[in-house]
């Protein structure tokens, strides 16, 4: 007879083991879906692959791809490592973008060099406080963040609609639904010349090497995996929970809200309300493929927005959908809640007496 047994303590090559069988695990499933479509399996991987990193312009797309990811990504897991489930990513980044644009198309004049950092900072400090309400009522009264996370997602977005709609309604776009343009000395530089990746790369980098930092080497860090551990316990040692849990959703939601102020001054250069194709609900996925660790976020990011880019070149030369990357990453996510199954427990043969 079988049976599961609770690991003592994973050991550090599972924990990187088990995410990689993951993501592999996915693509061997997505494959498999493929061939029962008729579509030549072999070509379309290749595609992919091909189309995600075969060319430097592919390398480049991706890591553009991935540069608001690593941001949303890092939100949800520094959220979930203190058992903070924040939905709302992707209402925080429109938050962040509308913030930026706000700053950055000259509603507040300041100096030339000034202007960049304030955009960012303007786009941190909006996704911040659009989380503190969610976390203080989870803090303070015990409310299902969940679902005040989720719903804020769509309140953002009516909000930004409306602005567009109204005082931040571009007067030279024509009639289009869209936000003034970003100054040029407000805009996030390109690192490639002729490419669409910039300096938010470099943003979401350090923002992965902070958060590693933060959680490591800092009492707060500590707090907030203690938090994450066990919340009685913490508060019988004598850690400010609530305060705590306030600290966390602050920072989750300044980093998802980084990700927007990044594609607004970045890369569109303007806030539209298709701004986002859902970068706060898969930074929920790239977090949980990096098993909540700040530094795995980044690869795990490269990896989803590469299916994403390697898609279009397959969809376009294969006729097949694109929608095969939104498969490959709902793959992704039950292979690794499969997987954090086996990093928690182990399989135990027992004999019968």
């Amino acid at each position: 007879m079988i049976r599961f047994e609770p690991r003592t303590q994973p050991s550090p090559l599972l924990r990187i083991v088990i995410p990689i069988a993951s993501a592999l695990a996915a693509l061997l499933l997505s494959i498999i879906v493929l061939a029962l479509t008729g579509a030549p399996a072999g070509r379309a991987i290749g595609l992919l692959v091909a189309g995600a990193a075969g060319s430097v312009f592919a390398l480049t797309e991706t890591l553009t791809r991935a540069t608001p990811l690593i941001l949303t990504g890092l939100a949800a897991a520094v959220a979930f490592r203190s058992r903070l489930w924040n939905i709302g990513a992707e209402g925080q980044l429109y938050a962040g973008a509308l913030a930026a644009v706000a700053i950055g198309s000259g509603a507040i004049a300041g100096p030339p060099w000034l202007m960049m950092p304030l955009v960012c900072l303007a786009g941190a400090l909006a996704g911040g406080l659009l989380m503190l309400g969610p976390a203080l009522l989870k803090a303070k009264l015990a409310v299902d963040e969940v679902v005040t996370t989720l719903l804020l997602n769509f309140v953002v977005l009516l909000f930004v609609q409306m602005m567009l709609e109204g005082p931040l309604k571009d007067p030279m776009g024509m009639g289009w639904p869209q936000s003034a343009p970003v100054l040029d000395e407000a805009a996030l530089p390109k690192l490639v010349v002729q490419m669409r990746l910039h300096a938010g790369l470099i943003v979401a980098l350090l923002a992965a090497l902070f958060i590693a930092f933060l959680q490591r080497a800092t009492v707060l860090g500590f707090e907030m995996r203690a938090v994450g551990g066990n919340a009685s316990a913490a508060g019988f040692a004598g850690i400010p929970v609530a305060a705590t849990l306030v600290k966390t959703g602050f920072i989750s939601g300044a980093l998802a809200g980084l990700a927007g102020s990044g594609e607004v001054a970045g890369l569109k250069g303007y806030l539209t309300s298709d701004l986002s194709p859902g970068f706060g609900y898969a930074g929920i996925v790239v977090a949980m493929l990096a098993a909540l660790e700040p530094l795995a976020v980044v690869p795990a990011a490269i990896f989803i927005a590469g299916i994403f880019v390697g898609a279009d070149t397959m969809s376009r030369s294969l006729g097949v959908s694109n929608y095969f990357a939104d498969l490959v990453v709902a793959l992704s996510l039950l292979s690794v809640l499969v997987g954090s199954l086996f990093l928690r427990y182990r399989l135990k043969r027992v004999g019968i007496a």
